[in-house]
């Protein structure tokens, strides 16, 4: 049975489209990855500064009790004294 030229023709077209398609999907995806390693650097850093926030607003609660401790324990002295004592 004598080969279809026609057919080769295309079947040769199809197969340079398939491998054109795949050698895109393969550049594509390798964006795509190289995106989602830079975007998980950056949660990454992300989740370091808000752990250091986290930190930071804690000392700062942390000093405003001692603050509000030492000024009612100041009120304290003060209820009863006369203001004209010295």
């Amino acid at each position: 049975m004598p080969e279809d030229p026609i057919a080769h023709g295309e079947l040769a077209a199809l197969t340079r489209r398939h491998e054109q398609a795949q050698e895109q999907n393969v550049r594509e995806f390798g964006i795509i990855k190289s995106e989602l390693t830079t975007l998980q650097l950056k949660v990454s850093n992300l989740d370091q500064k808000v752990d250091n926030l986290m930190s930071t607003v804690s000392g700062l609660e942390q000093k405003i009790d001692r603050n509000q401790a030492q000024i009612v324990e100041l009120l304290t002295q003060l209820v009863g004294q006369r203001p004209d004592a010295s």
